[in-house]
């Protein structure tokens, strides 16, 4: 099984999280470096761990602060991002998060490499922005049902967190539903949203095994099943060996 979103520079106990995942079945993790620091961080992770693979770029809530993405994204990454606006927070100018983005965009189509898109309350904007990129789109935290019908017609992938096993997520069960099989992938988003049977704690990779039994029950599939077709999804998405 696979982790495909995981902010591991935000753990403190990397090597510990890590052999609790293997522990769960989780092999293989994704790794997002925002900003040039934690791409650093997260490179080095990335370098001394097996099965850790690294995504950099500048995420939307650091649009302004000057960082140029030239820098933070480097050839060994296996995609850029998260990237995309942010228009809920708006802790960065919207302009600024609209350059950026643009900025990264061109640069993945430059690097023939993945783009992992962050979006929230800019579903208009975010679908116009990626109308002309041509490389595999991941939707990071899948929480715009407003996107899915672009993302249904452009093919893109869809990733979802812990958030889609909340009682109240109901709407983002029914997206999961609608996502083709070839195009359905999961996260933690960790340390971030931590699914149900474990809310309340410190999310970590180990866990995106309760993602990704909610979406095979919503989908009314076997679990393995679909944690082997998720893992066959991010290593098409991702490029990976």
């Amino acid at each position: 099984m696979i982790d495909t979103h995981a902010h591991l520079d935000a753990l403190d106990d990397v090597a510990d999280a890590l052999e609790r995942a293997r522990a769960a079945g989780v092999e293989r993790v994704v790794a997002i470096g925002s900003g040039l620091a934690s791409a650093q961080a997260t490179r080095a992770i990335a370098t001394h761990a097996d099965g850790v693979y690294l995504v950099a770029g500048v995420h939307p809530h650091q649009a302004a602060d000057g960082e140029d993405p030239r820098q933070v994204v480097t050839p060994d990454v296996v995609a850029i991002g998260e990237i995309g606006l942010d228009f809920f927070r708006d802790y960065a100018p919207r302009d600024a998060q609209r350059r950026v983005f643009a900025a990264q965009l061109d640069l993945a189509s430059e690097l023939g490499k993945p783009v992992v898109v962050h979006s929230r309350a800019a579903d208009e904007e975010t679908a116009e922005q990626l109308a002309g990129f041509r490389g595999n789109v991941i939707l990071h935290c899948f929480s715009s049902p407003g996107l899915l019908p672009v993302a249904l017609e452009r093919g893109y992938y869809v990733s979802f967190a812990g958030n889609v096993t909340y009682p109240k997520a109901g709407e983002l069960r029914t997206a999961a539903a609608a996502v083709p099989a070839e195009r359905l992938l999961a996260e933690t988003d960790c340390p971030y949203l931590a699914p149900e049977p474990v809310r309340g704690r410190r999310n970590e990779p180990a866990y995106v095994i309760h993602t990704v039994a909610a979406l095979a029950q919503t989908r009314g599939v076997e679990v393995d099943a679909l944690g082997a077709e998720i893992e066959a999804n991010a290593a098409a998405a991702f490029q990976l060996p």
